[in-house]
């Protein structure tokens, strides 16, 4: 069995971390355009590192909660079967035990140097203008892809969608693009598709299982019922 599992904030707003769109969210005062986009980033370099190095404290204190762990699990039992493509920047995943897994727009640990074009990882600050350790400018911002800009890994995300039995959104509203067209991708291969997530989605995405709830009950949940039966 071949499973794709893709992953959205809603996974990790129950270990404490905000969600980008929700009321209260991570974007509170803060414009995307201003800390989420290149023009941003060249307009006010020192605001838009300031807010990741936060959002790097905020995320290194969080841990992963029983939705990763269950991921984790999964794919430990099923090996290369699973691949997890996650839309958050955050190291959750990694920390509960994932290791095939796809950052398709980037992770909070890591420095991408503007001149070298290096990737990095980082756990400290970048607003103080640290070396890049390949090249020495001190060029380095966020490897988070920002709007407009192309997400990570799309090669490999269409391949192993387009081949998966099994595609499973897990805490994501499917609205942004190209994460939104994954689960129609998957159905038109012939995949079952499941939705997990705390509230169902646009109704005319094609899921053929819908489940509502939190992700630290309903991933583990499901992810029992794909281990019994396997």
């Amino acid at each position: 069995m071949r499973i794709v599992v893709l992953t959205g904030a809603g996974i990790s707003a129950e270990s404490g971390l905000a969600t980008f769109r929700d009321a209260g969210g991570l974007w509170e005062g803060h414009s995307v355009a201003d800390v989420a986009t290149p023009e941003g980033f060249a307009r006010d370099p020192d605001t838009v590192l300031a807010f990741y190095d936060e959002r790097r404290r905020i995320a290194a204190s969080a841990l992963p909660n029983a939705a990763h762990h269950a991921l984790a699990r999964l794919e430990e039992a099923l090996g290369d079967g699973v691949l997890v493509v996650t839309q958050n920047v955050d190291d959750l995943h990694e920390r509960a035990g994932t290791r095939r897994l796809v950052h398709m727009h980037g992770e909070l640990f890591r420095a991408l140097c503007t001149r070298c074009l290096a990737r990095t990882p980082w756990t400290g600050d970048l607003r103080n203008r640290p070396e890049c350790p390949h090249c020495g400018a001190r060029a380095l911002r966020p490897d988070v892809v920002w709007f407009g800009e192309m997400p990570y890994g799309l090669d490999r995300i269409d391949d192993a969608v387009s081949a998966c039995d099994v595609f499973v959104s897990v805490g994501t509203s499917g609205e942004v693009y190209p994460a939104a067209g994954y689960a129609a991708l998957a159905a038109a291969h012939g995949a079952r598709t499941v939705e997990l997530n705390l509230a169902p989605s646009d109704p005319v995405l094609p899921f053929d299982d819908v489940r509502a709830g939190p992700a630290t009950a309903v991933v583990p949940a499901w992810v029992d019922e794909v281990l019994a039966g396997a």
